[in-house]
């Protein structure tokens, strides 16, 4: 790899649009190439980017030379064999979240890209954004005291003209893989892995979950209570509790339009937290971090680890046992 990283990106949805709308902000990273199921959508994708190449396969995709990383942005049902195709041609990854439809696949994806050494992550673009990290920062400082309980809700009412990937058990549609693994995720961020795993899941006729209610316990006293909907629109927010006083990410937690308020002890007023404004639409911050990876010849990366990735499937896997839900994948 040269001093600037050549991106193709896989697949021509809404999330690809953001990532390549916010690659101009990354440094020492370009984006050159598109690959479609169809050569329409490609050429439209590479018009609407300026790109010089745009392909009709993900086949074609991965054979381009010039391609040093690519970002996968399919429904998850794909996701395993996606980023499989593109590490069997030394291509590293950044894959969309969740990495894969459970442990197995994760894992395969993982010891594929240890034996090929090649540069592989999952997507989850939440933790490299600045309101987190203030977050994480706020927490590890003792600001509120010890976390004693976290709090976590998504949800927004569908449609029968919804998107299919969230309805339809075939592309791993439900709320947990979709929008509830942003509460895992933050739970799992700030109390760590959990003693105990309860859930409790309302299906659709399809099969997937239209809500999940998720209650996790720890050794040390701590809980988490995350729950996710496509029946209703709620506020989209994360409370975090003290022993000395709380925390709360406001709506749409999970990305940059996110404030952070504070309470510092019991009983007293919430105050907003300062953080930095992003430039984009927040994806540059995890394409810079896997650019400069790139750069620096690593192979997996030092902020969302492989053990991460393998934390937050298992503890997926285990809500779905929990609830009920099984995929074709399992």
């Amino acid at each position: 790899m040269g001093s600037v990283i050549k991106w193709g990106i896989l697949g021509t949805g809404r999330i690809a649009k953001k990532f390549a709308e916010d690659l101009q902000y990354v440094q020492h990273a370009q984006l050159i190439a598109v690959g479609s199921r169809s050569q329409q959508s490609a050429d439209v994708f590479a018009s609407q980017f300026q790109l010089a190449k745009s392909y009709d396969s993900y086949e074609a995709l991965v054979q381009d030379a010039e391609v040093d990383v690519i970002y996968i942005a399919t429904p998850h049902v794909f996701h395993y064999e996606n980023t499989l195709l593109c590490l069997h041609h030394n291509k590293a990854v950044l894959c969309e979240k969740p990495f894969a439809m459970n442990r197995k696949q994760v894992a395969g994806m993982i010891e594929t890209a240890r034996r090929k050494n090649v540069f592989l992550m999952e997507a989850l673009w939440t933790k490299f954004l600045p309101h987190y990290h203030a977050m994480m920062e706020l927490v590890a400082n003792g600001t509120i005291g010890e976390v004693v309980a976290v709090q976590a809700n998504f949800g927004f009412k569908t449609t029968e003209q919804s998107n299919k990937r969230l309805t339809e058990i075939s592309l791993g549609g439900g709320t947990l893989l979709d929008i509830g693994i942003y509460n895992v995720f933050m739970a799992l961020s700030v109390l760590g892995k959990p003693a105990g795993i309860e859930a409790a899941m309302k299906k659709s006729v399809e099969g997937v979950d239209e809500q999940c209610a998720i209650t996790f316990t720890y050794n040390n006293g701590a809980m988490a209570q995350l729950f996710s909907t496509f029946n209703a629109t709620i506020p989209i927010e994360v409370h975090l509790f003290g022993s000395k006083g709380n925390l709360k990410l406001s709506h749409r937690f999970y990305e940059p339009s996110c404030e952070i308020f504070v309470s510092e002890h019991s009983g007293s007023e919430y105050k907003k937290v300062e953080v930095a404004k992003t430039q984009g639409t927040g994806y540059e911050y995890e394409a810079q971090h896997v650019t400069d990876c790139l750069l620096k010849g690593l192979k997996e990366s030092p902020v969302l680890s492989f053990d991460d990735s393998l934390l937050l499937i298992e503890t997926l896997d285990a809500i779905r046992n929990a609830g009920g839900l099984v995929y074709e994948a399992d």
